[in-house]
């Protein structure tokens, strides 16, 4: 057994028992929902249509898209009611995926109603039952099969769906596949496919009991599946060994650096209890430092001036760093530790064979050609004010412009389906690819460095900045490169633990 799949299948339990907590609570919130609505809408053709409709579209809207949508709608509640609304992690999964689940459960309570033979009802009615004596004797028992068929199904999807939660900071067995996919740790990615497809299919065969036990009038079957579904959560809800103390929560956005330094950081915080939050998107990570719903994480200076202070203007990189502490302490109440030492700046790069081909030594040189290359970009740069201004700058007319997760970026850029890519200056890929990095003579791109941040919350946590200021200038961008590579290399990986932990060895000499 690998050292990696070790490590996974040894965080597997704690996040296995997070998961089936987050889908079961999703369901039974979904179905608290579903049975009002379908007993409202059961006889009122018009509104039926409309609220499948409304339940329809929400299931066009990618999962992931839903579940992001949750934080700024909650951050604004909060902003409005004031309070300790969480807005990160449990809560907005919650939410999202409660709705995700509501058209099977409507199609399947509405289903099953209409199913119900008009001459069963019209002998219900014959023998003086009441309207809520023929619902409750007549027919919701023989509309069950249909009905709990609705619930397996949603069950499924929930499950399946849960796996996205990891991107609000609630914690899943997506954590295993978003840290595995950006890292290409495999053993992770199988930790967390297999997780999840083993725990939707227990459920599903258990809610299968379920289903064929009412439709058989098999007591010993229904008993025997809910019961099965019973243990499951009770299983899951049995409290793990915690310190009392409050905890950190370290962020890290989705990419193999960050993870890194939050295993950097959260290791320098021990013996403090901390929480990792990995897998956020940018945004989402800064305005949960802002929200006080993490407490740290590395952001970089380019992404903080261009996409959270607005500025569309260039700024020189030491005026920058001497601006950006006083707006975001004033702007949100962020405080900055100071900068760890290296840039992690975005950059255009090509291989070298394209660069010798075609006699590109700049982005200026670059725009000459691009009608006829692919540009292979990172899922957020083409929507970024960085693009943007290179766009403006350079006018870049590329032939086709696709993005990519991080590491598959680079891996388009070596099999040619991508001919430039949008890469970092900290990557190792970029030496151990003998990539050729596209100068930038009009300065579009700002400087990026790495820069360690503190919520409003924690800006007078004078352990906390005790713990963390030692890190402050002593991450060089060599370092940086080795430890990135090191976990995006083909082989010999290591996990962003064991990276963490050498560059920390490397920083303490």
């Amino acid at each position: 057994m690998t050292p990696a799949l070790t490590a996974a299948l040894a965080a597997l339990p704690a996040k296995l028992a997070a998961h089936i907590v987050l889908s079961a609570a999703a369901l039974v919130l979904a179905i608290a929902l579903a049975t009002p609505l379908v007993l409202i809408v059961r006889t009122r053709p018009r509104l039926q249509a409309a609220v499948l409709g409304a339940a329809g579209f929400v299931q066009t809207i990618p999962a992931l898209a839903l579940l992001a949508l949750f934080y700024p709608a909650l951050l604004a509640l909060r902003g409005l009611v004031g309070g300790s609304l969480p807005v990160l992690g449990f809560l907005p999964a919650l939410l999202a995926l409660a709705l995700y689940a509501l058209l099977p459960l409507l199609r399947g309570g509405v289903s099953g109603l209409a199913s119900v033979a008009p001459e069963v009802l019209e002998a219900a009615d014959g023998i003086g039952l009441t309207r809520r004596q023929r619902l409750t004797m007549v027919e919701l028992p023989l509309a069950s099969p249909i009905i709990v068929g609705g619930v397996r199904t949603a069950a499924v999807w929930t499950i399946g769906a849960a796996t996205l939660a990891t991107a609000v900071g609630a914690t899943c067995l997506g954590d295993f596949i978003f840290a595995g996919l950006q890292t290409e740790n495999w053993a992770s990615v199988l930790v967390g496919c297999g997780g999840a497809a083993g725990l939707a299919l227990s459920v599903d065969a258990l809610l299968g009991l379920v289903e064929s036990g009412v439709a058989r009038g098999s007591l010993r079957r229904w008993l025997a599946g809910l019961g099965g579904i019973a243990l499951i959560v009770a299983l899951a809800l049995v409290p793990a060994p915690r310190s009392r103390a409050v905890p950190v929560v370290v962020g890290a956005k989705n990419f193999s650096e960050q993870y890194i330094l939050s295993r950097l950081i959260a290791a320098r915080l021990a013996p403090r209890a901390v929480v990792e939050r990995g897998g956020l998107g940018s945004a989402v990570a800064f305005r949960a430092l802002a929200a006080n719903d993490v407490d740290v994480y590395v952001d970089y200076a380019g992404t903080l001036w261009s996409n959270v202070l607005g500025h569309t203007e260039p700024k020189p990189r030491t005026a920058m760093l001497a601006a950006l502490p006083g707006e975001l302490k004033s702007r949100f109440g962020v405080g900055v530790v100071g900068p760890l030492g290296f840039e992690n700046a975005y950059v255009l790069a090509v291989r070298r064979d394209t660069a010798t081909r075609l006699h590109i030594a700049t982005i200026a040189d670059l725009a000459r050609v691009a009608p006829r290359l692919t540009l292979g970009a990172d899922i957020e740069f083409l929507s970024r004010p960085e693009w943007r201004g290179l766009d403006a700058g350079y006018g870049l007319r590329f032939r086709a412009m696709k993005s990519f997760e991080p590491s598959f970026m680079y891996r388009a850029l070596a099999s040619g389906d991508a001919d430039v890519i949008s890469a970092f200056s900290s990557d190792g890929r970029i030496a151990a690819q003998d990539l050729v990095v596209l100068a930038d003579p009009l300065g579009a791109l700002p400087a990026y460095d790495a820069l360690l941040l503190v919520s409003p919350a924690r800006a007078r946590d004078h352990a906390l900045d005790a713990a963390l200021r030692p890190l402050v200038g002593r991450i060089d961008v060599a370092a940086m490169r080795r430890a990135n590579l090191s976990v995006d290399r083909d082989t010999a990986k290591l996990s962003p633990a064991a990276a963490a932990a050498a560059l920390d060895q490397e920083i303490r000499r």
